[in-house]
């Protein structure tokens, strides 16, 4: 199992490039008075069939020929459930799919959430063909990046030249230590 939330964003993030997704929206949303960390991952990749869904968080499934087991999916939504949490998958073939992970904040058996900095950023700066938006919310307090908007104002200056990587990658810590609050998750 994957030691941080954030490596379970990032692998089933990069399955939603795999799938041929050009926009993909992840959000972060923590709520002390709910005890809940709750991370959502929404695409508009090739989606699954019904078939595929129910078999999506058996280990020994995979779509990918590259190898005979998929275990990211299962991983992730046995990270959540052994929070006391859930998980939810939902997808259409052809529209895409959306992932829900919610996980008991103050569980014991809950790992941490990780570097959501610098798994957004690296999302956003090597895949530079795949629109991102990022939403982390924490007791009321929220911020928004949006790689639309980025490209929009940069015009033909790339994601991954260093001055933007770099700006992203500061945008990205600066914010989230500004919405927690402090707060270690």
């Amino acid at each position: 199992m994957l030691p941080e939330i954030s490596l379970h964003v990032l692998d089933t993030a990069e399955n939603s490039v795999r799938a041929g997704a050009v926009f993909v929206e992840i959000e972060v949303a923590v709520s002390t008075a709910e005890d809940s960390l709750s991370i959502t991952i929404k695409d508009n990749g090739s989606g699954m069939d019904p078939e595929q869904v129910q078999r999506v968080t058996d280990p020994f499934f995979t779509t990918r020929t590259t190898r005979k087991v998929g275990l990211g999916v299962p991983f992730f939504k046995q990270a959540a459930e052994i929070s006391g949490g859930s998980f939810q998958i939902t997808s259409e073939k052809g529209k895409g799919t959306v992932l829900t992970a919610r996980f008991v904040l103050s569980s014991i058996d809950r790992m941490p959430l990780g570097d959501m900095s610098m798994t957004v950023h690296n999302l956003m700066v090597y895949h530079e063909e795949v629109d991102f938006r990022y939403r982390y919310a924490c007791d009321g307090r929220e911020f928004v990046l949006d790689t639309r908007e980025m490209k929009e104002m940069l015009g033909d200056v790339p994601l991954h030249s260093p001055e933007v990587s770099a700006f992203i990658m500061d945008y990205l810590k600066e914010n989230h230590r500004e919405v927690s609050g402090g707060k270690n998750l």
